[in-house]
């Protein structure tokens, strides 16, 4: 188990490691999109991965860092859906019970994932608070193993193998979009493309109505998310220590676009591109095309971070 940010050999052990689980997500291209945008863009479709999240990345890198010992008790969590389905599934994958606490609130999509895959869950009420007071009580019966969603830096670690996929895959790349919630895919991408990159600048997309991750760079500070409002459902957390460190030293800027502007964006990479993402993914479309003059004639990797869309509730 890590206790320090993970190093280029670190990340390089997460990819040997994960390997033989995870999925090697496809890179696809779409003219219309580079018209429209005026950047030649390429999408990361981790929308593709296992449980349909970059999430399995890093639950997987995470599981296998344990000691067997401690692993045969099991593992457990606190989330609203993607990162809960895929500790599900690697715990399952590895022989072991993942214990999910889950807001009563989460996508119906999400729960039924989680448990398709094989988590045990316990609903709460819609807060932090009851999330992590929930969680307390889970850990403390089974003597499972708190996996943190991002505070985890093995989390970290596994999902900075993304963007070296990105990196091995396209070359002279000028930058790289995630988007950002809690701040583990982003601190991962910022990693990696300081090992294994060029030149790379990072950069994230965040939901107006949740840009508590904007406000932390910005001032040097971390702000708690509180009463987040936006269509982005996987993008609702604050940042943490862990992942800020990275954040503030890794990453360029941080750009907030609206609900619709996301819509837009999400509707844009269904029509066009005839796949399937979330909201949460189609920030970093919207954040080009929110500043098209900023990446005109760049080559920019956006992280489709996932796919896990509840059909009976669409936005457009």
């Amino acid at each position: 188990m890590l206790n320090a940010v993970p190093t280029k050999e670190n990340i390089l052990e997460a990819e040997k490691r994960i390997k033989k689980f995870i999925h090697r997500t496809p890179i696809l291209t779409s003219e219309s999109i580079n018209g429209i945008s005026g950047a030649k863009l390429f999408f990361k479709c981790e929308n593709f991965q296992k449980v349909g999240a970059f999430k399995f990345r890093g639950a997987t890198n995470a599981i296998l860092s344990l000691p067997k010992e401690e692993l045969s008790r099991g593992v457990a969590t606190h989330s609203s859906g993607n990162h809960a389905a895929a500790l599900s599934l690697a715990a399952i994958m590895n022989g072991v019970p993942a214990y999910i606490v889950m807001p009563k609130t989460a996508p119906k999509i999400k729960i039924d994932a989680v448990k398709e895959y094989g988590g045990i869950i316990t609903f709460c009420e819609p807060t932090l608070e009851a999330r992590e007071t929930e969680l307390k009580k889970v850990v403390e019966k089974t003597g499972a193993t708190f996996v943190h969603p991002y505070d985890n830096y093995d989390i970290i670690a596994g999902q900075a193998t993304c963007a070296k996929e990105i990196i091995e895959s396209v070359e002279n790349i000028d930058y790289i979009l995630a988007p950002v919630g809690g701040g583990g895919l982003l601190s991962g991408t910022a990693l990696s493309a300081k090992y294994f990159g060029e030149n790379i600048k990072v950069s994230a997309a965040e939901p107006e109505g949740a840009d508590d991750a904007f406000r932390s760079l910005r001032d040097g500070k971390i702000y708690p998310s509180t009463d987040p409002n936006t269509i982005a459902d996987g993008l609702l957390t604050s940042l943490s220590e862990k992942t800020f460190e990275i954040i503030e030293n890794n990453v360029e800027e941080i750009i907030t676009v609206s609900d619709e502007e996301i819509i837009y964006a999400m509707r844009m990479i269904w029509e066009r591109m005839k796949i399937i993402v979330e909201p949460s993914s189609a920030v970093t479309l919207a954040a080009v095309l929110k500043q098209k003059t900023k990446f005109a004639d760049k080559k920019i990797a956006l992280i489709l971070s996932g796919g896990n869309v509840d059909l009976e509730n669409l936005p457009f």
